[in-house]
């Protein structure tokens, strides 16, 4: 898929088959809080904040844990677990 088909053109439109569908009231916001994301993935010190709660809360990269009863009650294999069900998200 090109990128004209898959990123809206400056309307929010997808090639000839429309954009979004969303009741006006909130076109203005939705315009606003996109302009505020594009000036948040610029900027630095939003983007240090950003990674510090991923590795501080959200808990990614998550770590990987090496399951060491688990590895010998099954004779020995190295089996390590990622634990994804820990994040906060």
């Amino acid at each position: 898929m090109s990128d004209t088909t898959r990123l809206p053109d400056e309307r929010g439109r997808f090639g000839p088959f429309g954009g979004r569908y969303t009741p006006e009231t909130l076109i203005r916001a939705l315009d606003q809080l996109a302009d505020e994301y594009e000036k948040a993935k610029r900027d630095a010190s939003f983007q240090g904040e950003l990674h510090g709660l991923y590795h501080d809360y959200v808990g990614r990269p998550s770590p990987v844990y090496h399951a060491k009863r688990l590895s010998q009650h099954v004779g020995g294999a190295q089996i390590f677990l990622k634990r994804e069900d820990l994040n906060h998200t």
